[in-house]
């Protein structure tokens, strides 16, 4: 009996990778804001042997790419270009997140690492609390050369130019309407958001703190995790 070739095809054996396919997609939908490298960590926590390759197929496959809004672009300006950090603990960027109830959350992240140094809650955020978490980082880790924010009264007021001027900490101001300028901030709180406050529920300030001390450690641990792996931006910070 002749048979063609196009009634009898190859059919693949691999393995479908159900049970993987299922706890990616469940990882994925929980923590919409992580790539395939994050998710490979948060799977290889809890006993899975995968390796990245494997992951970033069945992630592909399952059309988890985490989905970016395409900006129309504008006439071209004239921008500043901050100088970029070559160093830990050279330039640091600090913003604040609004929750939309009742507290506002103050955010430090170091520039090359892109580590969280701070993220405090408190129902209302001035100058002087901003220095008072910024004088508890610099007794940690020493201080910054610069930090970069935005333009709003807690940061230009006379309680952070008396502290920078103390510190010997130069303050870079972005212009107002360009968040871009300060983009490794905006990165992280948009994460946040997406991760933390969109899916918790904080009953109180201490709650609330709880709850973000609690996320800011996953985060670090994450992003550490990840960049231990080969061919990982900065992976050579912990090698």
């Amino acid at each position: 009996m002749r048979i063609t070739r196009w009634s009898n095809r190859y059919q693949s054996r691999r393995d479908p990778q159900s049970e993987l396919r299922i706890r990616l997609r469940d990882l994925a939908g929980t923590r919409i804001r992580y790539g395939y490298r994050r998710l490979t960590v948060m799977l290889r926590r809890e006993g899975w042997r995968a390796n990245t390759k494997r992951v970033y197929r069945l992630y592909r496959e399952e059309a988890l790419q985490v989905r970016t809004k395409k900006r129309v672009k504008s006439a071209a300006q004239v921008r500043i270009t901050l100088p970029e950090a070559t160093f830990v603990n050279q330039r640091w960027s600090m913003d604040f997140v609004i929750d939309g109830r009742w507290f506002r959350i103050l955010t430090i992240v170091d520039q090359y690492t892109r580590e969280c140094l701070c993220l405090h809650a408190d129902r209302s955020q001035t100058g002087e609390k901003v220095t008072e978490q910024l004088d508890r980082l610099i007794t940690l880790r020493g201080a910054p050369e610069s930090i970069t924010s935005d333009n709003g009264c807690e940061f230009t007021g006379k309680a952070m130019d008396l502290w920078a001027h103390l510190a010997g900490v130069k303050l870079n101001f972005i212009r107002p309407g360009k968040p871009v300028e300060n983009g490794y901030i905006e990165s992280f709180n948009g994460r946040l958001r997406d991760e933390c406050l969109n899916v918790e529920v904080f009953l109180e300030l201490a709650d609330a703190r709880r709850k973000l001390d609690q996320w800011k450690t996953d985060y670090i641990i994450s992003e550490l995790q990840v960049r231990a792996l080969p061919g990982s931006p900065l992976w050579f910070l912990t090698s």
